[in-house]
């Protein structure tokens, strides 16, 4: 490894493993399935290729992830997550979100990529709220960017693409998706203020408000209290 805390601590280990840099959104974006060198560049446009080699041997080595060729005539090469690596998928859920009550708005220069957008919403499901619920939306986000998502009693798939017999197509008209998500923009005011086109019904956007949520931002607070 690069570095070492030199400390007996789980936490410091894990540090050592996956906290140098970029080495965690590398994670992020295999947790979705396993990714060729070019396309993990395509999600990391500002990472460069010798610091992305590095960080795929170094998450090699730790057993995080693996190579492995495909079978197929290129015989072209992917990284994925090994089982231990997969151990990480609900910590980068948790993470993302735990992040994502900091947020503010986009900068002009910031990157918003297709696996950013199907993790957001896994971070920010509340799968409680959708015991019972059946619905399907198609997301149509500012770029052309479009993916749907599938809620079936609890459970929640997301994936790359329209669907055909989605109930409601949303489409926010800028960076709005993060306030909906968060509470600060209402069903009704992004449809008054014409921030939030949809077609289908007006209840399911407002589902989606219920079912997709980004907790209040968080408070000053005065640490742990030991007693």
């Amino acid at each position: 490894m690069s570095r070492t805390y030199g400390q007996f601590c789980g936490l410091a280990r894990a540090l050592e493993i996956i906290g140098e840099r970029w080495s965690l959104l590398i994670v992020r974006d295999l947790v979705l399935g396993p990714k060729r060198f070019t396309e993990l560049q395509a999600g990391l446009p500002r990472i460069p290729a010798s610091t992305l080699s590095a960080r795929l041997n170094e998450l090699e080595q730790s057993g995080v992830l693996r190579r492995r060729v495909l079978p197929q005539l290129d015989a072209a090469v992917v990284y994925e997550l090994t089982e231990y690596g997969s151990e990480l998928d609900q910590i980068v859920l948790d993470l993302g979100l735990w992040g994502a009550r900091s947020l503010g708005q986009p900068a002009p220069e910031d990157v918003f990529t297709l696996d950013a957008a199907i993790l957001s919403l896994y971070t920010t499901f509340r799968s409680e709220k959708a015991k019972g619920i059946q619905a399907t939306y198609e997301l149509h986000y500012p770029g052309g960017m479009v993916l749907h998502a599938i809620i079936e009693d609890g459970a929640l798939k997301v994936a790359d693409g329209a669907h055909p017999g989605a109930d409601v197509l949303i489409e926010p008209l800028g960076p709005y998706i993060k306030d909906l998500l968060s509470g600060e923009l209402t069903a009704d005011d992004a449809l008054r203020t014409g921030k939030v086109r949809i077609e289908g019904a007006v209840e399911y956007l407002t589902l989606f408000t219920e079912l997709f949520h980004i907790p209040a931002a968080p408070q000053a607070s005065r640490g742990i209290v030991v007693r």
